[in-house]
């Protein structure tokens, strides 16, 4: 019989709330960008929802922040392959933004594109029912300029690349428009537990 080492309790169990090939970031949340971080005046700020709707749309800042807050508490995941646990989130559902809007019955996609000019895409069904939101703040403070402030768009259950910072509106569309990342070879959609990364995952 093999001897015991006294203490040995072999491998811990992996993190449930860990998609495949991610690491728990702990107390670290990463600034990751593809373009230098803008500087945004709330009193010129604008978001606006258009293309595929009944009546585009167009909120100042203080237009956005008077609609009904919600809070979202969950994990966030990194392509580049962090997870951040137990964060939490305020801001507006984009489901009471696109009810303003009306999406019209063919607007099956949108486009989310950035005061940066950063873009990405997504099916409408991942920024419906629930899913997604146009975030203020995060850990119970404004969000800042590094992390996409004053606002940007959260959707944890896509890669984080999809919740776009400086985030300036959606267009909605009948086609899928790649984004700024998926022309660069990331996947479409994203679904960090599928470890969809890059086109053909």
């Amino acid at each position: 019989m093999p001897p015991v080492t006294r203490g040995f309790v072999g491998r811990r169990p992996r993190d449930r709330r860990l998609p495949p090939g991610q690491y728990d970031a702990g107390d670290q949340w990463p600034v990751l960008t593809a373009e230098r971080a803008p500087t945004l005046d709330t009193a010129r700020w604008t978001f606006r929802i258009d293309g595929l709707v009944e009546r585009p749309v167009e909120w100042t800042w203080d237009e956005i922040r008077a609609l009904p807050r919600e809070r979202w508490d969950g994990d966030i995941h990194c392509v580049t392959t962090w997870s951040k646990f137990g964060m939490r989130w305020s801001g507006v559902a984009v489901d009471t933004l696109l009810e303003t809007a009306g999406p019209l019955p063919e607007a099956r996609f949108a486009v989310a594109h950035s005061h940066s000019g950063y873009t990405t895409n997504m099916p409408l069904s991942d920024l419906t029912g629930g899913r997604a939101w146009l975030a203020f703040e995060a850990q119970g403070a404004p969000l800042t300029r590094e992390h996409g402030g004053p606002a940007r768009l959260l959707v944890p259950h896509l890669y984080f690349w999809k919740s776009a910072k400086w985030v300036a509106g959606l267009r909605l569309t009948a086609e899928d428009e790649p984004g700024f990342w998926e022309r660069n070879g990331y996947h479409d959609r994203g679904d960090p537990w599928s470890e969809q990364r890059f086109q053909g995952d």
